[in-house]
């Protein structure tokens, strides 16, 4: 069993991460609020009070409502019933529990989707997605934005200055339904999109390199939304279509924003709960930074889609690798984020819905302590009793009055954050934990042009990020995701990883040359600089625009079938690998760190580093088979560079947060924590067994 070494110097860095939040969320006096979702129009008004109180009595601080009741506020067009939402916010208010609104967007009411079914997104097929289910209306459809309009601006003459009020979320999960929508209205758009893009057809048709194959069009109104049964289609439309979904649910978040942030009290926030970015290629958090004053997330970790760890437990504990990137993605945005929804129990909609393992529901609120979320939100109070949800628990079991095991779990959890002593003013990160901070260059546009144009079956650019994501965790590196506009700062971020960072440009090569002369330690991977923005290949040699930065010419690439397993020799181990194989020539003071041990490339090397400035560059030329060869190569620099790194198994999870330690271990292994003699476990045992918590300072 692998040891962790834990060190107790601090520096005078203040942890942005974890501390930089101006903003006072206002929803609770604990560390860490703790709120649940409750939905009255499912509840008969009898017990309404009933429950608010016993949500207040169990330690849960605040309360979420109406994202999905806008026929219950509109039932008729331009009648407004809000009696039964004031009567709840009211009750919340005499409970001491604060109140998170929501905006109705997600769930028209059917008089709407009667009236104008333009609305409605339609698939690739052409067919509607009718009343009947969620997120069917395009939040970007100005005819829909005219009723969403009249009824946040209602919503806020009512709510925008209510002190029981905290914040507002806008939508619910935003996306849309089948991911793309179809509409005329969206045709109508994309071309809009298109000319405001490139001004001119002749642009247009340089960029999509539509001399290939006769593709080129003589106007804007000839271009049709593509799909993805469009074999083999062009991949710069279908690039620009994805591009083009993006910034229409960011627009339809920003519509919302605006009218949430001239209406609303200042002391009340702006956020949105984006969830499984995995599964929603089009939703980009970057392009609703400027809009929210923070974004939020969703997670359930036994939903079975997710990368799950292995192991006689593992389908009951869960995905801790993913809670861990979607809280970290939400937190960069603007430095601080909570989780909106965090089950309590099983679920209905996976492949099959296993109970958790006990202790597992508040092994996730503890680990959501540890990445530093500002508060936990829980789905759902009561279990309902009717409608597509109903095998999906709450706090409550569907008696409405018993505790379900998950909603003892939130309780002991809220208790136990509740004694912490905290003073986050006073408490530095400790300087280990400065030292191995790590920025995660994202460009959505990546994501979108390597699924687009895989150039191999095997390829899947999540694997490969989560390659080196969940590599970093296993070294208890705090990561921050960044643009390309920000800032390439050497101080807050020592290392930077960019996985497959296909498109690039001049000015993101000349921030990574000065980011590593200055200091910094970058990761490159195969597929780096391979294209330019337009998703074009280089009119140059295979990725020439990096060989510089490198220190090396990328000759070609392999890819094997998935039956046949290459070798590569590192450190003295052996890695295998298939998906792609970069074939490097170093320059001659660049450094050889793996080289392959087979096919007729034997020797050759693959993955190389380069000392340039007070930095330096490893470039990472293979994908490995099982995430071994990333992980070899992150700990040898981080280790070469001085960084002092833990020695995690995959799954156990180790964060700092405002004086605590915070382990959790969603392996099926027991794992044996080092912790010093001068440190004081608070909670748990240095034995950290599967699905459990130990804390310490």
């Amino acid at each position: 069993m692998r040891k962790t070494l834990f060190y107790v110097f601090f520096s005078f860095i203040v942890f942005s991460a974890q501390s930089q939040i101006a903003t006072n969320l206002n929803l609770g006096k604990s560390a860490m609020p703790i709120g649940a979702y409750y939905y009255p129009e499912h509840w008969d008004e009898s017990q309404w009070e009933r429950d608010l109180k016993r949500m207040a009595e169990l330690g849960f601080e605040f309360t979420h409502f109406a994202e999905f009741a806008w026929a219950r506020i509109e039932p008729e067009e331009g009648k407004f019933d809000f009696s039964w939402l004031d009567k709840n916010v009211e009750l919340a208010a005499k409970y001491g529990l604060k109140v998170v609104m929501c905006t109705p967007s997600p769930c028209p009411p059917a008089w709407l989707s009667e009236k104008h079914p333009e609305i409605l997104v339609k698939d690739a097929a052409g067919y509607t997605v009718k009343h009947g289910t969620r997120l069917n209306a395009n939040g970007a459809n100005p005819v829909y934005q005219v009723y969403i309009k009249k009824v946040v601006e209602e919503m806020t003459r009512r709510y925008g200055k209510n002190p029981t009020v905290c914040g507002w979320q806008i939508d619910n999960e935003p996306h849309f339904e089948g991911l793309y929508d179809y509409s005329d209205f969206a045709q109508v758009d994309f071309r809009a999109w298109l000319k405001k893009k490139y001004g001119s057809i002749d642009k247009l048709n340089t960029a999509w390199g539509a001399s290939f194959w006769s593709l080129t069009y003589n106007n804007f109104e000839q271009i049709i939304c593509p799909s993805a049964k469009d074999y083999a289609g062009n991949p710069h439309i279908n690039l620009d279509f994805k591009r083009y979904t993006a910034d229409a649910l960011a627009a339809a978040l920003r519509f919302q924003s605006n009218l949430l942030r001239a209406n609303i009290s200042s002391a009340q926030w702006i956020t949105t709960n984006f969830a499984y970015y995995r599964f929603l290629p089009s939703v980009d958090l970057f392009r609703s930074r400027n809009d929210l004053d923070f974004a939020s997330h969703t997670m359930y970790l036994l939903s079975t889609y997710l990368d799950a760890p292995t192991g006689d437990f593992g389908f009951r504990l869960g995905s801790g690798m993913e809670l861990s990137f979607s809280g970290e993605m939400a937190r960069s945005q603007k430095g601080f984020t909570g989780i909106m929804e965090l089950q309590p129990g099983q679920i209905n909609w996976g492949q099959w819905n296993a109970q958790p393992l006990p202790g597992a529901v508040r092994m996730w609120i503890w680990h959501c302590f540890g990445l530093g979320e500002k508060f936990i939100c829980t789905y759902r109070f009561r279990q309902p009793l009717f409608g597509s949800e109903q095998f999906h628990k709450g706090i409550m079991e569907t008696d409405g009055v018993t505790v379900s095991p998950g909603g003892k779990e939130y309780v002991q959890a809220i208790k136990e954050i509740n004694a912490l002593k905290i003073n986050s003013k006073q408490e530095k990160i400790p300087v280990e934990v400065a030292g191995r901070t790590t920025a995660f260059l994202w460009k959505q546009d990546n994501l979108m042009s390597m699924e687009t144009t895989k150039v191999t079956n095997s390829w899947d650019t999540w694997r490969h990020y989560y390659s080196y994501y969940q590599k970093l965790k296993a070294m208890a590196c705090p990561v921050t995701f960044i643009a390309e506009t920000d800032s390439f700062d050497v101080q807050k971020y020592p290392f930077m990883v960019a996985p497959a960072y296909e498109m690039v440009d001049e000015t993101v090569i000349r921030k990574w040359t000065k980011y590593v002369s200055d200091g910094g330690h970058l990761v490159l991977s195969v597929r780096t600089g391979m294209k330019d923005n337009n998703s074009h290949l280089w009119e140059k040699l295979l990725q020439q625009p990096i060989w510089n930065l490198i220190g090396a010419k990328i000759d070609g690439f392999d890819q094997l079938p998935p039956t046949v397993i290459g070798n590569i020799n590192f450190g003295g181990t052996k890695f295998q690998w298939n998906v792609w194989g970069d074939m490097l020539i170093p320059d001659k003071n660049t450094e050889t760190w793996a080289t392959y041990a087979d096919q007729f490339y034997a020797e050759k090397p693959c993955v190389i580093k380069r000392n340039l400035g007070k930095g330096t560059v490893v470039y990472v030329g293979a994908e490995s088979k099982d995430k071994a060869l990333e992980e070899a190569v992150l700990r040898k620099l981080y280790t070469v560079s001085g960084a002092q790194i833990l020695d995690l198994p995959d799954y156990v999870f180790v964060e700092w947060r405002e004086g605590y330690w915070v382990a959790v271990n969603y392996s099926s292994e027991k794992y044996e924590l080092e912790i010093a003699p001068n440190q004081q476990i608070v909670l748990g045992n240095k034995t950290l067994a599967p699905g459990s918590v130990t804390v310490w300072k």
